[in-house]
C-alpha cells in the first residue's frame, strides 16, 4: 500500500512539475477550461464514458442468479381415456390418463456456479474499454485546448498586424498632406498625389483583408468557447525546451494519443484471453417449483411439484474455429503494437521539427532587430528629404514599405515561435490549462 501511495505521489509531482514549467496567461487558461463545458463534442465524448460505465455495471450483473416465473394453459383433444372394470360387479368405467385443460405455474432460478474465468475476463475487458473512454475524453480536451490556443494567438497576431498596417497608412496620409501642400504651391504635380493615394488605397485594402481574417478567428473563438472578446496582446506562451529524446519520453507517458494506442493493445489482449476461454466448460445449477395438473390418477387436480439439478457443458469440437480466433487475436495485438511504434516514429519527427522551428525563429527574431532599426532610420531620413524636396514620392513609398515588411516579418517570427512552443507542448502531452 505504501509503495502504491509513493508511486502515485511521484506521478502527481511529475505532472504538477511539468505544468508549473509552462507559462500561460490566465485569460487563455480560463478560455480553455470554459471550452470544456461549452463545446458540444466534449459533452458527446463524456457521455460515451457514462455509456461504457453502464456496460461495465451490466457485465458485473452476469454474476447474479436469474429468477423467472412461468404460467401456461393448453386445451388438449382428443380426450385420452380407457375403460376398465371397476367394483365387484365388473362394471366398466372410463379412466382418464390426461387432462383436457392443462395449466400450471412455476417459479424457477438458475446460476452459473463455475465458468472458469469467463466473467472475470469480460469484466476486465469492460474496464479496459472504460479506461479507453476516459483517455478519449483527455484526447478530445487536449485537441480542443490546442485549437483554442491557436485561435487565441491568431487573433493577437492579426490585431498586431492591423496596428502595423494602421501605422503605415497613417504615415502615408501624413505625407499625402505634404504632397497636397506642395501641389498648391506648385512644387509637385498631380500624379505625385495620385501615386501616394494609390499606395494608401492598396494598404487600406490589405487592412480590410486582415480585419476579415480577424473576424473569422473571432467567430472561430466563439464557436469553440462562446466568447468573442479577448484582451491578450502578447505571444506569452512559453515552456522550457528539452532534448528530442526527453520530449518523446514525456509524450509516451502523458500524451492521450499514446494512452489510447496502449489501451487498444490492452483491449486486443483482453479479447485474446476471452477467446482462449471458449473451449472451457461451465457448470450451472437450477431449480423450479410450482403447481400444475395432469398427474394421474386425478389429472384435473393441481399438485405442487419441484425439481432441482446441475448441468455441465463441455465444448468438444468446433471445427478449429477457436484456434483460428486465437491466431486472429494475436495478430491484432501485434498490429496494435506496430501502430504504437509507427506513432513513436511520427512523434519523434514532429518533435524534432518543432524544436527546429523554435530555434530557427529565435535566430530570425534576433536578425530582424537590426533590420527594423535600419529601416526606421531610413524612413525618417527619406521623409525629411521628401519634405525638403530632395527625395521623390517613390523613395518615400519604398522606405515606408520596407519598414512595414521588417515589422511584419518580426511579428510573423514571434507568432511562429509561439505556435512552435505550443505545438511542442501539445506533442509532449503537457496539460498547460
Amino acid at each position: 500500500m505504501k509503495k502504491i501511495l509513493f508511486i502515485s505521489g511521484v506521478l502527481v509531482t511529475t505532472v504538477l512539475h511539468a505544468v508549473a514549467q509552462v507559462q500561460i496567461n490566465k485569460e487563455l487558461k480560463d478560455l480553455i477550461n470554459h471550452s470544456f463545458t461549452y463545446f458540444p463534442n466534449i459533452k458527446e465524448v463524456q457521455n460515451t464514458v457514462t455509456l461504457v460505465q453502464q456496460n461495465l455495471d451490466l457485465t458485473r450483473l452476469n454474476n447474479m442468479p436469474t429468477v423467472s416465473a412461468d404460467a401456461s394453459y393448453a386445451y388438449v383433444q382428443p380426450k385420452i381415456e380407457l375403460a376398465f372394470p371397476a367394483g365387484e360387479n365388473g362394471k366398466m368405467e372410463n379412466f382418464q390418463f390426461a387432462a383436457v385443460n392443462n395449466y400450471g405455474a412455476a417459479l424457477g432460478a438458475s446460476y452459473t456456479v463455475l465458468d472458469f474465468g469467463r466473467l472475470k475476463a469480460n469484466i476486465e475487458k469492460s474496464r479496459t474499454e472504460l479506461q479507453y473512454s476516459n483517455h478519449n475524453v483527455d484526447y478530445a480536451k487536449s485537441n480542443l485546448a490546442f485549437q483554442v490556443s491557436n485561435t487565441y494567438y491568431n487573433i493577437i497576431f492579426l490585431k498586431k498586424a492591423i496596428d502595423i498596417q494602421d501605422s503605415l497608412i497613417s504615415f502615408l496620409n501624413d505625407n499625402k498632406k505634404i504632397v497636397e501642400s506642395k501641389l498648391k504651391n506648385g512644387d509637385a504635380i498631380k500624379v505625385d498625389l495620385l501615386n501616394i493615394q494609390a499606395e494608401v488605397d492598396i494598404e487600406t485594402n490589405r487592412k480590410v483583408d486582415l480585419q476579415n481574417s480577424l473576424q473569422k478567428q473571432i467567430n472561430m473563438l466563439e464557436y469553440e468557447t462562446g466568447a468573442r472578446v479577448t484582451q491578450g496582446a502578447a505571444f506569452d506562451f512559453d515552456l522550457p525546451v528539452k532534448e528530442a529524446v526527453d520530449a518523446l519520453a514525456e509524450a509516451e507517458a502523458n500524451n492521450p494519443d499514446f494512452m489510447l494506442a496502449k489501451d487498444k493493445i490492452k483491449q486486443a489482449q483482453d479479447e485474446l484471453e476471452i477467446t482462449k476461454l471458449i473451449n472451457r466448460p461451465y457448470v450451472n445449477v437450477g431449480a423450479n417449483a410450482g403447481v400444475k395438473n395432469n398427474y394421474v390418477p386425478e389429472v384435473n387436480d393441481p399438485r405442487f411439484n419441484y425439481n432441482a439439478g446441475v448441468s455441465l457443458h463441455i465444448p468438444i469440437y468446433n471445427g478449429g474455429r477457436t484456434r483460428q480466433q486465437i491466431r486472429l487475436a494475436e495478430t491484432g495485438i501485434r498490429q496494435n503494437e506496430l501502430a504504437v511504434e509507427s506513432m513513436k516514429n511520427g512523434y519523434h519527427k514532429d518533435i524534432n521539427q518543432s524544436l527546429t522551428d523554435i530555434q530557427s525563429n529565435i535566430d530570425r527574431i534576433k536578425n530582424t532587430e537590426g533590420q527594423i532599426e535600419q529601416n526606421k532610420a531610413a524612413q525618417e531620413i527619406t521623409a525629411s528629404r521628401f519634405k525638403n524636396g530632395v527625395a521623390t514620392n517613390l523613395d518615400l513609398t519604398n522606405a515606408s514599405t520596407n519598414l512595414q515588411k521588417a515589422q511584419l516579418t518580426r511579428l510573423q517570427y514571434e507568432y511562429q515561435l509561439c505556435l512552435a512552443k505550443l505545438q511542442l507542448a501539445n506533442l509532449a502531452g503537457v496539460h498547460y490549462w
